[in-house]
């Protein structure tokens, strides 16, 4: 990702977030799910942590969490994780094993 002033973003309650898991869909939903719109989100945070260019606030998991899978879909060693928020950007990660 990279920075995106709130003047390139039309809407932020109606933005795709779309994670994939080598190349696969896991999970497609917008913003317009949120149980809290963006800027109540974001007022309610900078009550109590100072908030600054740059910084992410995760905001929970959209549907398809791969613990809630038949049968559940766990991330490996070797995979490729890759979000991706339209207007703002992508973001892929390795996955790779923890440290003994």
């Amino acid at each position: 990702p990279w920075l995106t002033s709130a003047d390139e973003i039309t809407n932020p309650m109606d933005l795709r977030l779309t994670t994939c898991l080598n190349g696969e869909v896991v999970q497609d939903e917008s913003t317009a799910q949120l149980y809290y719109t963006v800027p109540d989100i974001i007022a309610y945070v900078s009550q109590f942590t100072p908030l600054h260019p740059g910084d992410v606030i995760a905001t929970g998991t959209p549907s398809g969490v791969g613990a809630g899978r038949k049968p559940p879909l766990w991330m490996q060693p070797g995979d490729r994780i890759t979000v991706e928020i339209s207007g703002l950007g992508k973001l892929a990660n390795n996955v790779v094993a923890e440290a003994d």
